[in-house]
Formats: structure tokens, sequence, C-alpha cells
């Protein structure tokens, strides 16, 4: 299982939100590239980038950190937030980025999210289900769709999405332990999806679970900016 850490972005700093409110938030660093620097000298190679500016803004806004940090490390980055055309994925793709989250964008407008797999191919466009009571949230997860994240999946799935990031808003950034009970649902209803499990990974052993249960990868944020455990940690479960 892959592990890969996050960094969300507001105002070009390193922040963490709980629950994906932009009210709860936490700066842990005003320079990403820093940060991304330091995974990358612990060993570990993915990197989560969210453009949380973008999400709220419904445009891509913090493309040039994306640029910074892949133009300074070899890390391979996953970039999301406020990605709605074709030529925002062309920037992000041209700024180093190796893969894009499709988030309420995948809920909004369907054909264009189609029309990108059918372009890009689908090992570049992961899925973002973000999920709240077990239903699709989009907007930096600030809207209800009202879609049941199961079927959402599901369906995406029959059009070649291979990889899915899912997100349990109420775990995420609680430190509280993975939404298990859900990525067991989507694998068992969605076989063979690559699923990154995101939010509430508090410890090692959450992190052994997710493995278990047959994640293909698992993105890490506050607990890492807590200290819950070190990056000598990761790199070694890796």
């Amino acid at each position: 299982m892959r592990i890969i850490p996050a960094i969300d972005i507001i105002d070009g700093k390193c922040v963490r939100l709980s629950q994906g409110d932009y009210a709860q938030k936490t700066i842990y660093n005003e320079n990403p590239l820093e940060v991304a620097k330091q995974f990358e000298a612990a060993g570990l190679k993915y990197l989560h980038l969210v453009d949380l500016d973008g999400a709220k803004a419904k445009k891509v806004v913090n493309w040039k950190v994306l640029e910074s940090i892949t133009s300074n490390t070899n890390l391979k980055v996953d970039f999301g937030g406020g990605l709605r055309t074709t030529e925002d994925l062309k920037t992000v793709f041209e700024a180093g980025a190796i893969q894009i989250t499709a988030g309420s964008i995948a809920v909004n407008d369907r054909e264009t999210v189609l029309q990108w797999i059918s372009e890009f191919g689908s090992e570049k466009i992961i899925l973002g289900a973000d999920a709240k009571n077990g239903r699709i949230a989009t907007h930096g997860w600030m809207d209800d769709s009202g879609l049941d994240a199961i079927d959402f999946i599901s369906d995406y799935q029959k059009e070649g999405i291979e990889y899915v990031v899912c997100t349990d808003i109420a775990k995420d950034g609680m430190l509280q332990g993975p939404s298990i009970k859900l990525y067991k649902q989507i694998l068992t209803s969605s076989k063979g999806v690559k699923l990154i499990a995101s939010g509430g990974v508090s410890s090692i052993d959450d992190l052994k679970e997710l493995k278990t249960i047959g994640c293909d990868a698992a993105i890490v944020g506050k607990a890492i900016y807590e200290a819950k455990f070190s990056l000598k940690e990761l790199r070694e479960l890796c």
C-alpha cells in the first residue's frame, strides 16, 4: 500500500482543516515546498496536493505551488481543487502533476470528466468521492449532492475510472481512525477499484488495517503534522 502525505494549500500556506470547515483552519508551515522536501528526505515518494482556495473559488489558484514542488523534488504529485476545464488540466499537468482529482466536477459535469478520461487516460484521473453521511459532498465539502457514495463510485468505475480517493468528511482531521466500514463497502461493491483512503488516520495501526482490507493507498495529513507518528515510521511501513 502506498503512503501519500498531504499538503493542503490556503493563501500559499500549508494548512489543515477539521471536517472540511474553513473556519477550523490550522497553519502548519508558511512554505509548502519546505514541507514537501521533508517528506522526500524521509524517503516518501508521493504527495497529495490540494488547492483549497481553488476548491472554494471553483478555479485553480495555487498551481505555482505545485510547480515549485515538482521542480524542486522528485515527488509524484496528484493535484486537486478547482479543476473545471481541460485547460485547467493541461496547466496542472504541465506544472508537473502526474494525476488530478476530479471531485465536484464529477458530480456536476459528468460529460467533461468522461472526456478527460478519454483524452488523458484513466490512469491520470482520480475520482474524488468525498462522503458525508454516505452521500457525496462537493465544493470543498460545503454542498451535499444527495448522491449515494457507493453508487457514485460504481457508476464511474463502469466508465473506466481506476483510482478513487474517498474521504469520510466526519473523520477528516479528527484523528479518530479511518472509515473502515465505508471502505470495505466500496471495495466489495466496486471490485478492482484502486481505493485511496483519506481522513481520520491517527496511528500506524490504522494504516496497517487499511492495507489489510485492500486499499491501494492511504493519504495521511494531520497525523503527520501533529506528530502522531514519525516520517521514519511511515517510510518503514512503505
